[in-house]
């Protein structure tokens, strides 16, 4: 298996699948509502997760077949000790043409600069409320001031672009989506939102979800939205930009009008498993066949196998009761 072996990673649809989400941990400082169970998940052993050099070796093989972005997750990737180690080394992989991460921001500032030094050129902040006492009741933690000032740092410290992940709830956060899209007018902030998806044991009450084109009525007194052309590495935001604005705003639409047919990636879970869609429990073992001597050929083909399986689009729609089992923060969304 050779690196000019062109994207190899090919699915039934003829996508090329050349990026990857990797969830270094299942654990989060967070217990956001949309996120955190009633009762508690139990969490994975210290020996249960991929090793630094395990997720190294995986990167290496996912590169060969045509991987060139990664993004870094969790749950809360920064919980991680020595997460800049594993950054450092994936970023020197010849290949790798973007390396991101997301995170909830609470320890953003304090390792920002040794993740610039790794290599870290852009970064996702979680920001649901910028009203105090509702961020302490989506997420349980009274952080918000700690979290802003994280995002300003990034800023200060030429990240780009810093987006902030807005999950759109009902009958949550609707009131504040339009003074979240404004944080784009004077800064160069990307704000995203993002339709909720029913993935694991939400503490939310079950309501109708709040979809993009509710987002968007809202969010028209910010006027006529200017589109802003795709760019190669570009994920699944519909861009747009209000006129003047030194940032953009996007919009994630997975369930009003889902981009499956844009899909380009994979996901390595903390516990060493490959998933073919996020919306989808159908897994693919790595860890074990790793852990048990497996050739790079034979891992290859797991990369493989999971490509090959990656299905058409996805069973959620709005108003259906499916679906999905795992948490988002053993998943890495």
């Amino acid at each position: 298996m050779h690196r000019n072996v062109p994207h190899t990673l090919i699915d039934p649809c003829n996508r090329r699948l050349n990026y990857l989400r990797i969830s270094v941990t299942d654990r989060c400082n967070l217990h956001c509502a949309y996120c955190t169970p009633l009762e508690e998940d139990r969490r994975l052993e210290h020996a249960e997760i991929l090793r630094y050099e395990e997720i190294l070796r995986l990167v290496r093989i996912g590169v060969r077949l045509g991987i060139e972005k990664i993004r870094i997750t969790g749950g809360e990737p920064l919980l991680r000790r020595d997460l800049p180690t594993l950054l450092a080394a994936i970023h020197r992989l010849p290949g790798i043409r973007d390396l991101s991460l997301t995170t909830n921001g609470l320890l953003l500032e304090e390792h920002l600069e040794r993740l610039v030094a790794a290599g870290l050129r852009r970064v996702n902040v979680s920001l649901d409320t910028l009203q105090r006492e509702r961020y302490r009741r989506i997420t349980g933690v009274d952080a918000l001031e700690r979290v802003l000032a994280a995002i300003e740092a990034a800023l200060a410290a030429g990240l780009h672009p810093v987006k902030i992940n807005v999950v759109a709830l009902p009958g949550v956060n609707e009131d504040e989506l339009l003074d979240l899209a404004r944080l784009s007018l004077t800064r160069p902030l990307h704000v995203r939102f993002i339709e909720f998806m029913p993935i694991g044991r939400s503490r939310l009450s079950a309501r109708p979800p709040l979809l993009v084109p509710e987002i968007r009525r809202l969010l028209a007194p910010l006027g006529e939205l200017s589109p802003v052309p795709r760019d190669e590495m570009d994920g699944p935001a519909q861009r747009w930009r209000i006129p003047g604005a030194a940032g953009e705003i996007g919009f994630i639409p997975a369930i009003s009008h889902h981009f499956c047919r844009r899909c380009n990636r994979l996901r390595l879970t903390a516990a060493g498993s490959l998933r073919p869609c996020l919306l989808s429990d159908r897994e693919e073992d790595l860890k074990g066949p790793l852990r048990a001597g497996a050739s790079d050929e034979a891992l290859a083909a797991i990369f493989l196998a999971a490509a090959r399986h990656k299905p058409s689009d996805h069973a959620l729609a709005a108003g259906e009761p499916a679906h999905v089992c795992c948490q988002m923060q053993s998943i890495g969304g």
